[in-house]
């Protein structure tokens, strides 16, 4: 996020700025704690010269922080790139994001394991937070619908030291598929002790394992769910990833990171033909599609709707394969 969002800033800078002044970015770390994205918030709050936030990163953080940005006599508007979470539909009128909810992400899974992989029973391992549940609930609804089972479902904390006997039980229940709700950390625990018990179930997860594309053979061929995937063919979004392999030699963006750098040049847009008041920046988000246009970004086209959230947002299914995550070819 932070790469692509000085990007994001180079490049706006080296076209004489906002308004004929430089955008400047201030950088805060929330440490992937709701208590510290709360001082974060507080402190980010009371700056003046901060006129919007691009965050924060996960859904949790991001609800907490929500509510000290949206409030008070001088709010501010966010716009999270990556926050999933149903619940932030609506929580506040200063609040944006540019991906789509677990409400896709969870169904598209689904939908894969059922047509793209002919799974029929389905095991979940999930992060016993507001990510996981919301990607375990909604990927269980649709496989159901759809004809499915699910077998097993079982919730797991960072805390958590193995998951075997939950692989154990799903191995002896009979599963086809695995969906791992979960962030990389415990998918890759929970590859790591298939291998052990020799088994080879495909493995699906939701946008929080992006990167374990770099766990190279202990994740080859997990498929994951994404708002983006950076081979994505539009001509936006080539001179994006060429632009970003220049700045950052060896590296890719990810979801997170093109949303950050669409955030930002929305931000500018708005401070450009709004001016930089917090009030007049949350205007003029407010009516990106219904009154002023839509957005074009390299994530796509972010037009938002009277709860923040992004029209019309797909996911797509990445898969792994060489280290990389690309995208999975239609079947």
């Amino acid at each position: 996020m932070l790469r692509a969002a000085q990007l994001a800033v180079n490049q706006i800078n080296a076209r004489r700025g906002v308004r004929g002044r430089p955008l400047e970015l201030r950088v805060a770390d929330d440490s992937g704690s709701e208590d510290t994205a709360v001082r974060v918030a507080e402190q980010l709050y009371a700056d003046p010269t901060v006129v919007a936030v691009v965050g924060h990163l996960s859904s949790g953080t991001t609800i907490a922080a929500a509510r000290v940005y949206g409030a008070g006599a001088t709010p501010v508007a966010m716009i999270s790139p990556s926050a999933s979470s149903p619940d932030l539909s609506g929580l506040s009128p200063w609040v944006f994001r540019v991906c789509p909810s677990d409400l896709q992400h969870g169904p598209e899974l689904a939908r894969f394991a059922w047509q793209g992989l002919g799974a029929r029973r389905a095991g979940i391992i999930y992060i016993n937070n507001d990510y996981g549940r919301g990607v375990r609930g909604t990927f269980a609804a649709e496989f159901t619908r759809l004809g499915g089972a699910v077998v097993e479902a079982d919730p797991y904390v960072a805390a958590t030291l193995s998951l075997e006997p939950y692989l154990s039980r799903m191995r002896r229940e009979g599963i086809d598929v695995l969906l791992i709700a979960g962030e990389r950390p415990g998918a890759e625990l929970a590859l790591r002790e298939m291998a052990s018990l020799g088994v080879r179930w495909p493995v699906l997860g939701g946008d929080a394992l992006t990167g374990i594309e770099a766990d190279g053979a202990l994740a080859e061929g997990v498929r994951i769910s994404s708002a983006y995937l950076p081979d994505r063919r539009d001509e936006r979004n080539a001179t994006f990833v060429a632009d970003y392999a220049r700045a950052f030699p060896g590296l890719r963006p990810d979801h997170r990171g093109a949303g950050a750098y669409d955030a930002v040049l929305l931000l500018a847009r708005a401070v450009e033909r709004a001016g930089a008041g917090r009030d007049a920046v949350r205007d003029y988000l407010a009516h990106v599609g219904p009154g002023r246009g839509q957005f074009e970004g390299v994530t796509g086209t972010i037009a938002f709707d009277a709860n923040g959230d992004v029209r019309g947002k797909t996911v797509v299914i990445g898969v792994v394969h060489d280290g990389a995550l690309v995208t999975q070819a239609e079947r």
